[in-house]
């Protein structure tokens, strides 16, 4: 009776305390320990505030030329003209970082292109000719790359370690997002409440400031290879079909977003364009950061394929809801969740790149891969605008679904096997 007793004694007094103590610490989450990493939140910091005003310029200078000159078509072309600037200059920017570091070509690279915004803020302001506006857009061009110089800080960071460079990549690709979700706000905000001019004005201050403190970090800064490869990574395989897909979901994003600042002016809404851009952002961004934070199945290609096949079906909802409807809520609605698709995607592609550009030379790979967004942001502004002013804003909603599914077909087509060599047959004695 007395053993039986304190065995029961022994259970009820000690078994609860050895399940509290047996309970293993809670997991603080892979972006929460991605940001753990020595000197991470430093250089994020400023790389946050660089980067916001990437989503601010060009709904400036769309909301600034076309408030100013009456012209969509004129907006569309001056920013389709810069970026097609960037898309040039933007490698030969990344090439000498890779060369020499990101503090000593990012500073003085950040500091041309603030002179060249300020430069169009002044020509808008004093009604200068329109050649001039070309002109001042395109000295935008040497703006860094602030995207890729971040990926790459985490690649020398996470060395040897995909899952968690896995989850860098979707946390950048959500930081893209944040900043086209925040960026048209508060351009829009700023250029309504203010004067037409405040929202460059604004995007310049915040991009030299976050320049300057993300250069700063010198102790996360990727070190210089001297004795790089000679292979340039536009001729590594598989890297060339890439970047036509990158060509083509940049005219996604270009159209996109000049169309939905027409279809909201032509509702009388014009200060609502940058909330209803901002929601398609969210919705990527969201979906990023779910994204990163899923266990991976299959393979990189067949997840790349597969999330094309998924934003290409997604973007026939806003083409539905404005010409069905009419309304700019039920736009935004559609906007949403269109972009679910859009950071899972960009995340992929820009695994793939990592995975096929040469050591070295990553920062200039990825750099590409933005080069060919900006390029297909250029095109697809110039069609978005013409497409609006010559047709309607409904109709124009059409273009992002072509550019898509160019992308998917693009996508689909297997990528070419290196050539080898055949031995020569010995001829006979």
């Amino acid at each position: 009776m007395f053993t039986t007793t304190a065995d029961a004694l022994v259970v009820v007094d000690f078994s609860p305390r050895t399940t509290r103590s047996s309970r293993a610490p809670r997991d603080p989450g892979p972006y929460r320990r991605l940001l753990a990493t020595p000197g991470a939140r430093a250089f994020t910091i400023g790389n946050l505030l660089a980067r916001l005003p990437m989503g601010m310029f060009s709904v400036s200078a769309v909301v600034m030329i076309a408030g100013t000159r009456g012209s969509y078509a004129l907006a569309g072309a001056v920013t389709a003209a810069g970026l097609a600037a960037t898309a040039v200059v933007g490698p030969w920017t990344a090439r000498l970082v890779d060369r020499h570091g990101q503090a000593k070509i990012a500073v003085p690279a950040t500091v041309l292109a603030a002179l060249g915004s300020l430069a169009l803020l002044l020509c808008v302001r004093l009604g200068a000719p329109a050649w001039t506006l070309f002109v001042s857009y395109a000295a935008t061009a040497t703006t860094p790359n602030l995207g890729g110089m971040s990926r790459a800080r985490w690649a020398h960071l996470l060395a040897g370690d995909e899952k968690a460079l896995h989850v860098a990549n979707s946390f950048e690709q959500a930081v893209d997002e944040a900043g086209f979700m925040l960026g048209p706000v508060l351009a829009t905000f700023l250029c309504t409440a203010f004067f037409p001019e405040a929202g460059t004005l604004a995007g310049v201050v915040l991009l030299v400031t976050g320049v300057l403190v993300f250069a700063a970090q010198r102790a996360t800064e990727p070190p210089v290879r001297k004795h790089g490869p000679s292979q340039a990574p536009f001729r590594s395989p598989g890297i060339p079909p890439l970047l036509a897909v990158c060509l083509a979901m940049g005219a996604v994003f270009g159209s996109m977003e000049v169309v939905t600042i027409a279809f909201a002016d032509a509702q009388g809404h014009r200060s609502a364009a940058g909330i209803v851009l901002a929601l398609q952002a969210a919705g990527s961004c969201a979906a990023g950061l779910v994204y990163g934070a899923m266990r991976r199945t299959g393979s990189a290609e067949d997840r790349y394929v597969w999330c094309i096949v998924a934003m290409t079906t997604l973007l026939t909802l806003p083409l539905l809801a404005a010409s069905l409807t009419g309304s700019l809520l039920a736009l935004a609605g559609a906007l949403l969740i269109a972009g679910m698709a859009t950071a899972p995607t960009m995340v992929t592609g820009m695994t793939l790149i990592q995975r096929r550009t040469p050591p070295g030379r990553l920062n200039e790979g990825m750099t590409l891969a933005v080069t060919g967004l900006l390029g297909g942001i250029a095109c697809g502004s110039a069609a978005g605008g013409w497409t609006v002013e010559h047709v309607s804003p409904t109709a124009g909603y059409g273009v992002p679904i072509i550019a898509a599914a160019t992308a998917l077909m693009t996508a689909l087509v297997p990528p070419g096997r290196p050539r080898t060599s055949r031995p020569r047959p010995t001829p006979a004695p």
